[in-house]
């Protein structure tokens, strides 16, 4: 009601109501957090020292002073003692329920030899009832003579059926149990977009690529409603350890009645965008039509696909052959027409499309693609996306800027590929492989992820992966390929205002003010102001989401 004089009051009363009444534009909050160094994102307030939050959402940011005039009777102040405190961390690219299920599956991911690797399928089938699969295992495998076989793991899960995955994802090993099971011998015919690995017998080795896993995939039992919500609950703990607030599930689709389920009973503690199988546009247009887009702790609106497969795994397609096996140049998962026909589709009824590409040639096709579809649909603000965006040829970079392409990456893959990667593509290839810094200057949006399961999602260790770009092997002190680091300002960006964008979510979170959500994270040290060496070694202190803290280092220890 607007103020307004009554002829019928005292002077003195109008005077008092006017300023009671215009002057009470303050709003209270539910909680302030004060005696922070707050890095929040926003360009035109880019720190503050206190923040005041009313329900879910920030209601005042900048000075103490300022902040506290927001307090309330009932409020809860807490004092951060000059901790630092970003936006809450958006992974832009999770495999979220594989990954919760993998938190309590056999662990090989730093199985460094043959024989740590048998050692530990062997101890964890110990542990389980005859005729469970044992699945997950993220194994890497790099160094060894050769890739894991069967014969390796026959002897000691005899009764286990296994499947095992490389930390890909796109390459696993089968027991013999789980190929008798799916009812494969040597006279199984070779897959398209797959391979299936022989010994020089033209025996099964056990190695299943990309389409070919397939056909031991589509046996194992499906999980149950419990084991499903147990696992997305486990995966959401894990995330919120890690100062994830927000995630991209890029398969969700599958499993969207346990999201739908753990959100019922109050366990959610993780925002999701989720995605369709591209193939299954209908579905989502469908769903978007008769439900909507949903809303800010569940959304979805796009559609995921596959070019080609891994670098790690030699299914990466290529326009020149592989430096270490120079008859190959990789696969492609689905035919290029197909991929354009889903495409143009899913793009005609409104929905977003995200697309794997690793190779250059898998890259180059899916923004031709792109392109045309654009031109053939008009103007409009789609937001394509080319997920990893690994290896890109030189003369395309600066086609993501021009074409307002999203390039969803994993800083992390670059610090464990690069371990290797010039192995398998040469050092001149290697130069525009995870070209951070290329893309940025070509006016292209960075849009970072894990990749989880297949690489922990940890933003901090991406973070200090973008701007040190040291492989893990600690090979490259300064950086591999060290003029593609970017600055941790700007990575901290791909993680928060950015990954929002990929989402078109922009509008309530990524950043840090007024009428935004209060998903914050608390961290120990100000990551802006440090040597990005040291970042490495940081630690989550406190997660929030929606105002509510979710995490809290303190009280697991």
């Amino acid at each position: 009601m607007p103020c307004m004089k009554r002829a019928l009051f005292p002077a003195a009363i109008i005077l008092l109501l006017v300023a009671i009444s215009c002057n009470n534009s303050t709003q209270t909050s539910d909680m302030i957090i004060t005696n922070a160094r707050i890095w929040t994102g926003n360009a035109d307030q880019p720190f503050a020292e206190a923040m005041a939050v009313s329900g879910d959402t920030i209601v005042a940011i900048g000075s103490n002073r300022e902040v506290m005039k927001h307090r309330s009777v009932s409020g809860t102040l807490i004092d951060l003692g000059g901790m630092f405190v970003v936006p809450g961390f958006i992974d832009t690219h999770v495999h979220l329920l594989q990954g919760g299920s993998n938190l309590a599956s056999v662990q090989l991911r730093d199985a460094s030899t043959p024989e740590e690797f048998i050692k530990r399928i062997r101890e964890f089938a110990a542990t389980q009832k005859p005729g469970t699969w044992i699945l997950g295992g993220d194994w890497d495998g790099m160094g060894w003579e050769s890739l894991p076989a069967r014969s390796w793991i026959d002897s000691v899960t005899s009764d286990h059926p296994v499947f095992v995955s490389r930390l890909d994802g796109h390459m696993a090993l089968a027991n013999s149990l789980a190929m008798k099971i799916a009812g494969i011998d040597r006279k199984v015919k070779d897959v398209t977009g797959g391979t299936i690995e022989r010994d020089a017998r033209g025996e099964l080795t056990g190695i299943f690529k990309d389409n070919a896993m397939d056909l031991i995939s589509v046996k194992i039992p499906e999980q149950s409603a419990e084991e499903i919500d147990i696992a997305l609950v486990a995966a959401m703990k894990y995330l919120a350890s890690n100062g994830v607030t927000s995630v991209h599930a890029l398969d969700a689709a599958a499993y969207a009645d346990g999201l739908d389920r753990v959100r019922a009973s109050g366990r959610q503690i993780t925002r999701i965008y989720y995605l369709q199988t591209i193939s299954r546009w209908a579905d989502m247009k469908e769903q978007v039509e008769r439900a909507g887009r949903g809303d800010r702790w569940l959304s979805t609106g796009g559609v995921k696909g596959f070019v080609d497969g891994s670098l790690g795994s030699h299914t990466a397609a290529f326009l020149e052959p592989y430096t270490d096996l120079p008859t190959d140049t990789g696969l492609f998962v689905n035919s290029e027409q197909d991929l354009y026909t889903w495409v143009s589709a899913a793009d005609k009824a409104g929905l977003q499309v995200a697309i794997h590409a690793i190779g250059d040639r898998a890259i180059n096709t899916l923004l031709n693609i792109y392109e045309r579809v654009a031109a053939e649909n008009g103007d409009r603000d789609r937001r394509f996306r080319i997920e990893h965006s690994q290896h890109i040829a030189p003369a395309d970079i600066e086609r993501y800027g021009k074409l307002k392409v999203i390039a969803s990456m994993q800083p992390y893959h670059a610090i464990d590929d690069g371990r290797w990667a010039e192995e398998y593509i040469g050092p001149e290839r290697a130069k525009t492989t995870y070209a951070f810094r290329s893309l940025l200057d070509s006016g292209a949006t960075l849009a970072f992820g894990s990749d989880w399961f297949v690489a922990p999602a940890t933003p901090l260790e991406g973070i200090y992966a973008a701007a040190t770009r040291r492989t893990l092997d600690g090979m490259n002190p300064g950086g591999w390929i060290p003029e593609q680091k970017i600055t941790v300002e700007e990575a901290l960006k791909a993680y928060t205002i950015n990954a929002a964008y990929a989402s078109f979510e922009e509008d309530f979170k990524g950043t840090l003010e007024p009428g935004k959500l209060a998903d914050f994270v608390v961290l120990d040290r100000d990551i802006t102001a440090i040597d990005p060496v040291e970042i490495y070694d940081m630690k989550v202190q406190q997660t929030w989401v929606g105002g509510k803290k979710v995490f809290d280092r303190t009280e697991e220890q």
